[in-house]
């Protein structure tokens, strides 16, 4: 079963410096219809203006990554961490027992466009954590690329829950086929471009739950289009 999120239906926060789109409910965006996905809770679509950004604030008890579209992102934190993240990389940042952290658009012309993810862990009160994968040093070579798994594989950062995540970009046509092992379930998530998932169109921002298939396959109908895969439990 593939159940549609349109990108339309999706919530949303906009002020001077930020607009933001909610696949799931999110701080003044609550429908309890769209709550999460499995262990998936948040997917927020950001777009930060030049010199804007989150000031320091707090988490807890939540798995965070963070994928860069376009632009940069400078990323501080009580850790002591302090980072930029750029198109294509990959941040991880487990809030666990509790971190406070901030994030800016340090660009005094460019906007940054990014997607906030954040999982549910598979334990409370953990060790906060931090980690950071530049586009280079993620895994390639096939049209699915690992950002995130629990075991840290093929280069991707550790999230502390038995989900992968991956990313894709494929060209008009071009396609991709993912098995689900049995009571595994997924969501796409599309960032730009069109994808059919086994026949059904998406376009960017639109969102899909996968359930009870034992795979699913996701084509391209345009140039450039690149979709997120959460395969989880």
């Amino acid at each position: 079963m593939i159940t549609l999120r349109p990108a339309d239906q999706r919530g949303r926060t906009a002020i001077d410096w930020l607009d933001s789109r909610h696949s799931f409910s999110f701080s003044d965006y609550y429908d309890p219809a769209h709550m999460g996905y499995r262990s998936l809770r948040v997917i927020n679509d950001d777009r930060v203006a030049p010199g804007g950004g989150f000031g320091r604030h707090p988490h807890r008890n939540m798995e965070i990554v963070t994928y860069v579209l376009e632009g940069a992102l400078e990323h501080r934190d009580s850790l002591g961490t302090g980072s930029v993240i750029r198109a294509g990389d990959v941040q991880r940042m487990t809030a666990g027992t509790g971190i406070y952290h901030s994030e800016f658009n340090p660009s005094d012309a460019e906007p940054v466009h990014f997607l906030q993810i954040w999982l549910l862990p598979e334990a409370l009160n953990l060790r906060p954590g931090y980690e950071q994968r530049a586009a280079a040093e993620l895994a390639g070579g096939g049209p699915l690329r690992l950002l995130a798994s629990r075991d840290g594989r093929d280069g991707s950062v550790r999230i502390h829950q038995d989900a992968d995540l991956y990313a894709s970009l494929l060209d008009n046509e071009e396609a991709v086929t993912h098995a689900l092992a049995p009571g595994r379930r997924a969501w796409i998530q599309v960032v730009r471009g069109a994808v059919a998932v086994n026949g059904k169109s998406l376009r960017p921002g639109d969102g899909a739950a996968v359930s009870e298939l034992p795979d699913l396959t996701v084509t391209a109908t345009a140039d450039g289009s690149e979709f997120l895969l959460f395969d989880l439990p």
